[in-house]
């Protein structure tokens, strides 16, 4: 939330009805700046892993994660900064991470893709695709053994619903009335390859799932209320013992599948497309709709970004002079050694 931040002296003042839409564009911001930051250090060579950006992204990792608990889990992929921030992930942890220190929430032996954080219900991420889907499956099943009432959320691109394990998790989750909400976010490509060279044209990813007897939709992905509305129908029938959903978010990554920069010059898309695309951006719609609206001026923005900022220039000296782990430390955190 983005009380406390002040301007020239005059606190910014969240009215009650609006608080939700300060949340969801704060969560967005948060992750456009941190991996904006991520970008430019990257060329210094001192993150020694890949990184794979979801700038272009944000609405839904923001709008997901704002109907969730600190008790509720989540798991992720090799795209993972958006989600681990907006389940409320400690930024200096994952900044050391990505630097490979032993602060980082991963003791600087994960990387990018292996961020945790289970004060906040983040359980982690894989590079592997669909890894994490059955093990999302799995923590809900947990869940409803225990008498928990907590909800899953498995966070997956389209390239995943391509693999077996996640029909069987699909299966599995109706078949036993599983609080966990699929979240599939189609950015349309699969590395560089487009979806229509890997899917028939006729159908589309959510009536897949729709197969499996399950509730599934198909929603903007780059309208952060959108996102927000259709995953609280789904958290809230959930968490009610209903069952899981399925929720397919069409949206765009601005960046190379892997790594900082652009790379629309290489052939797999056009520039003309990026530009569609970048034209729909869910921050700059989020915020030309408050500011139309009155409910927010430009001077908060601005200070919302100086926050964030801040915090992220923090986050960078923490990571810089945390210490990388001891040898020892090698044989540490495995099933067995």
């Amino acid at each position: 939330m983005v009380t406390g931040i002040e301007h020239q002296n005059q606190p910014i003042t969240i009215k009650a009805n609006h608080s939700l839409s300060y949340d969801l564009l704060y969560r967005m911001l948060k992750i456009r700046i941190v991996e904006g930051k991520i970008s430019k250090l990257y060329a210094e060579q001192e993150m020694r892993c890949p990184v794979h950006l979801c700038i272009g992204q944000e609405a839904i990792a923001a709008g997901v994660c704002a109907n969730l608990t600190d008790n509720d889990y989540v798991l992720s992929t090799h795209r993972s900064h958006g989600h681990y921030l907006a389940k409320g992930g400690d930024m200096r942890r994952m900044i050391a991470e990505i630097y490979g220190r032993d602060t980082g929430c991963s003791h600087g032996k994960g990387g990018s893709m292996h961020l945790v954080d289970l004060a906040v219900g983040y359980l982690g991420s894989a590079p592997i695709v669909g890894s994490t889907i059955p093990i999302a499956v799995g923590t809900a099943f947990g869940s409803t053994m225990r008498g928990e009432n907590r909800v899953s959320v498995a966070f997956f691109g389209e390239g995943a619903t391509e693999e077996g394990v996640f029909h069987e998790s699909l299966n599995f989750a109706l078949l036993k009335k599983l609080p966990i909400v699929f979240i599939c976010e189609n950015n349309l490509y699969s590395v560089y390859s487009p979806m229509e060279v890997r899917q028939p044209r006729v159908r589309e990813v959510y009536e897949v799932a729709r197969g499996h007897g399950i509730e599934s939709r198909q929603g903007d992905g780059n309208d952060v209320d959108e996102v927000y509305e259709m995953t609280k129908r789904a958290v809230d029938k959930a968490r009610k013992g209903n069952g899981p959903t399925f929720l397919e978010f069409k949206t765009y990554r601005w960046r190379e599948h892997c790594g900082p920069f652009y790379d629309n010059d290489i052939g797999y898309r056009t520039k003309s497309e990026f530009l569609q695309w970048k034209d729909r951006c869910p921050i700059e719609r989020m915020e030309s709709h408050l500011m139309s609206e009155g409910i927010l001026e430009r001077w908060e923005m601005d200070q919302i970004a100086s926050q964030l900022k801040a915090e992220m220039e923090d986050a960078v000296t923490f990571a810089k002079t945390s210490s990388f782990p001891k040898d020892n430390m090698l044989m540490e955190h495995l099933f067995a050694t």
